[in-house]
């Protein structure tokens, strides 16, 4: 880190370039998204998540990161932006490569370094990428040691590693974000996803459903904000569900669906680890049933919500629950009974023209971000077509017992010095400030 303490910001966007186009170039990024199939069975082998890192790269060069990042005239307010310091960064199995590559692009930004510590089932695949990233280091001109990883991960060395460094980015399991909270440093983690979709009367339903499919088969529905469960209003119920199985949607019966059940959970309702962001096909081959080979994810009519009712769970993976409602007051009562299942404090999202709709779901939904009429899975961290923060790390508040709610972000990264400068008094009188129970009744 000493050595680029002084560089200034074209010299950091250089670095931030050079990492990008080493993990992000289209032969690298299909060479690496095959590397990881490869090794864990997840997730896609198209390279379509080299986009994230390109938006990640797009943010990062948009924002200052040294010297004066803001200033508030009328607060007498100059912020200066000073690296975060050396960051431990706990890699999920589901995102080997494009984690690490998005994480070192905002951290060389902020001057950081950091050590991953990539998941054990695929570690050789976020090796690589590390390998990668610390050649282009290598050929700029900074020392590669910028970037570090743990070559035989456990779970005894991430808790050390997370222990001596400056602070933690933990993206995956909650049982990963409970360590790195209790590792004594400071941790930016995340919570765990249940995406809920609404679909009301005066939504497109091409439109939904296509993005349905697009969100649901992104890398096998890998992500956290993959969609889980469809909230379908009746008058639109048949017509969305046909839909839904022209974007190659396959309707399980009611036995394929037990079969199900007992292939996508086992006896104490956890998941099983071989059905993870898995092809449908892969899946219900593993439950039992077998599907036409169009059909890209398997969609479960289901009418309760619990979590002994796992369906209405997190999937991860190619599975999708559909439940019907009658007006949107019941709507809303399933979207809080859902996440009091799970996944409060991620996401969900709405397919609706009605403001009204929209605005009564942003007032009531326990959720940090709610996408409307995009593909969740897509849009939640960040993408070309809407405003949110480009990031592979999404926070869940104290709803998901993280300690912010935002796109963890170049924020994040960096430590923030606060100048103030006097200005005229702003104090307002006393009656001003207690208004109505000023001079009234002491107790």
């Amino acid at each position: 880190m000493a050595a680029i303490e002084r560089y200034d910001q074209a010299a950091v966007d250089r670095l931030c370039r050079a990492i990008a186009w080493a993990t992000a170039n289209e032969q690298t990024a299909t060479r690496l998204a095959n590397m990881s199939v490869d090794e864990s069975g997840m997730g896609g082998r198209e390279p379509t998540r080299r986009a994230k890192v390109l938006s990640v790269l797009r943010d990062a060069l948009r924002h200052k990161s040294i010297g004066v990042i803001e200033e508030i005239p009328e607060k007498g307010i100059v912020k200066y932006a000073k690296p975060g310091g050396v960051i431990a960064s706990l890699i999920p199995v589901t995102s080997p490569y494009v984690t690490p590559a998005t994480t070192a692009i905002y951290a060389l930004k902020c001057r950081d370094a950091v050590i991953f510590s990539p998941h054990p089932a695929s570690k050789k695949t976020t090796n690589e990428c590390v390998r990668i990233m610390r050649a282009a280091l290598r050929k700029a001109g900074v020392p590669e040691n910028l970037l570090q990883c743990v070559e035989r991960p456990s779970i005894p060395l991430s808790q050390e590693l997370m222990a001596i460094c400056d602070f933690t980015i933990a993206t995956g399991g909650q049982p990963m974000v409970r360590a790195a909270y209790s590792s004594g440093k400071p941790a930016d983690g995340v919570g765990a996803g249940n995406a809920t979709m609404l679909i009301d009367e005066t939504a497109n339903i091409a439109e939904a459903a296509r993005n349905t499919r697009i969100s649901k088969t992104n890398d096998n529905g890998s992500g956290c904000s993959a969609d889980g469960n469809l909230l379908v209003e009746a008058s639109i119920y048949d017509a969305f569900l046909k839909q839904l199985q022209e974007e190659g949607g396959y309707l399980v019966n009611a036995e394929e669906k037990e079969l199900l059940r007992r292939g996508y959970w086992d006896a104490e309702g956890h998941r099983t680890p071989a059905t993870i962001a898995r092809p449908a096909s892969r899946v219900a081959e593993l439950a039992g049933f077998s599907i036409p080979s169009d059909k890209t994810f398997l969609v479960v009519e289901e009418d309760k919500i619990g979590k002994q009712h796992l369906f209405s769970t997190e999937k991860l993976g190619t599975v999708l629950a559909i439940f019907k409602y009658s007006g949107f007051d019941q709507a809303l009562d399933m979207v809080q009974q859902i996440f009091q299942a799970g996944g409060k404090g991620h996401s969900c999202g709405i397919y609706s023209f009605d403001d009204e709709h929209i605005n009564r779901l942003a007032l009531t939904a326990p959720v940090s971000r709610i996408m409307v009429r995009q593909p969740q899975s897509k849009a939640n961290a960040g993408s070309f077509t809407n405003g949110m923060p480009q990031t592979s790390s999404m926070g869940c508040g104290y709803w998901g017992g993280n300690i912010t709610n935002e796109n963890i972000s170049l924020k994040h990264y960096m430590n923030v010095t606060w100048v103030s400068r006097p200005i005229p008094e702003d104090r307002p009188s006393d009656e001003e400030l207690f208004g109505e129970f000023y001079n009234s009744e002491i107790f």
